[in-house]
């Protein structure tokens, strides 16, 4: 391969990473993408949803489909002063990339385009649709995102019968691990009003903490299901507690606390609302709980996305991937019910949201071939077009 076109994936992440794209601004990344995937015959179709800007690029009219799924919007980089180097200005040090959102994920979409246009016109490209789409609302209510493009995929592809997404999978060497589903999410708060006193006299007041401990206490050392072959056990996070005064001397009027819980299909999510609420209400029946569900959990069971992945990820790195569920949520989650076989692979995600975020430089080209190599194993296997 000339080592132009070796190092094209390299220059192209360098050129998403010095774009500020922090959610919802896409700061002119797709722009630059749908050029490049126009020239290598791709259909681009623009999906913009309020501030949010949606690409769908399309290449070939049958076959099965082949998306790729990714996001070009990054969590903003902190103050400046506290990277090595500007955050927006691509830096390689020690044979790194530093820069927000180079692992987190534009080399992933980097690799994704550069994968493409290697394919296009080839002798395999009759049989294989293949589409990307990006979004820059995944860092952020992932709302207008893929949440929004989803649902009109069918109509545009018709069934998605593969997705790839490039989340930063990989725990130390790229490509030890690769995701084939993830856990839901589900988050609470408690809320329990009690009265305001002073704590040389408990008689006088109403100490809504002394309601709220015990049902705490329950909730932590609750076993919530077993969890699946796939997906470790549901398990449920205390992530605050508040009270209306921060005084030594004063019991609060006011507590509450807030929770996650990242649960498996072992567990619903109406389930685990009625469960707690009946322990809440046991130990605080005036109180109440309000409730955010993000996230269904999903996965895919082995098939020809999952072996493509395993054996081309072997080629290009010599790893044979682990296949979990582990992780947060991801973009995924609204592309497997259309019935697509999801699996998510990706760099290391050691710095991602951190400062001085960073890349291996040898991992941004064998990402791309290792893009490259499933894209060619699915498509010997498509079945012909006349």
């Amino acid at each position: 391969m000339p080592a132009d076109a070796m190092h094209s994936t390299r220059a192209l992440t360098e050129a998403l990473v010095s774009r500020a794209s922090v959610t919802p601004d896409d700061a002119g990344c797709q722009a630059l993408l749908a050029e490049r995937l126009a020239q290598a015959g791709f259909d681009i179709d623009w999906l913009p949803r309020g501030d949010v800007s949606n690409l769908l690029a399309i290449r070939g009219e049958q076959g099965p489909v082949l998306l790729f799924v990714g996001h070009t919007d990054v969590v903003p980089s902190g103050p400046a002063e506290a990277w090595q180097s500007p955050p927006f200005e691509p830096t390689i040090r020690d044979e790194r990339l530093f820069g927000r959102g180079c692992a987190d994920m534009k080399a992933s979409v980097a690799a994704f385009v550069t994968a493409c246009e290697r394919f296009a016109g080839g002798p395999d490209d009759g049989g294989l649709r293949l589409a990307i789409a990006l979004t820059s609302d995944e860092e952020g209510p992932a709302q207008d995102g893929i949440r929004a493009v989803a649902p009109l995929l069918p109509a545009r592809l018709g069934p998605v019968d593969w997705c790839l997404v490039g989340e930063p999978s990989s725990s130390r060497d790229l490509g030890d691990t690769i995701r084939v589903g993830r856990r839901g999410s589900l988050s609470g708060e408690i809320i329990i009003d009690g009265r305001q006193g002073h704590v040389a006299y408990p008689d006088q007041a109403d100490n809504p903490l002394h309601r709220l401990a015990p049902i705490l206490a329950e909730l932590v050392n609750s076993e919530w299901d077993p969890g699946t072959a796939d997906f470790p056990p549901t398990r449920l996070q205390l992530t605050a507690v508040d009270t209306d005064t921060d005084a030594v001397n004063i019991i609060p009027g006011h507590a509450t606390a807030r929770f996650n819980l990242r649960y498996s299909p072992a567990s619903s999510a109406d389930g685990l609302r009625r469960r707690i609420e009946a322990t809440v209400t046991t130990h605080a029946p005036d109180s109440r709980v309000r409730w955010s569900h993000s996230a269904e959990p999903f996965g895919s069971p082995p098939g020809r996305l999952r072996e493509a992945v395993m054996d081309a990820v072997h080629e290009k790195t010599g790893h044979w991937p682990i296949a979990n569920t582990a992780g947060g949520t991801s973009d995924g989650r609204f592309i497997a019910p259309l019935g697509a076989e999801v699996v998510e692979f990706g760099p290391v995600n050691e710095s991602i949201h951190q400062v001085d975020e960073h890349i291996d430089l040898a991992a941004i080209d064998a990402l791309s071939d290792a893009y490259e190599a499933i894209i060619r194993r699915l498509a010997r296997n498509a079945p012909s077009v006349d």
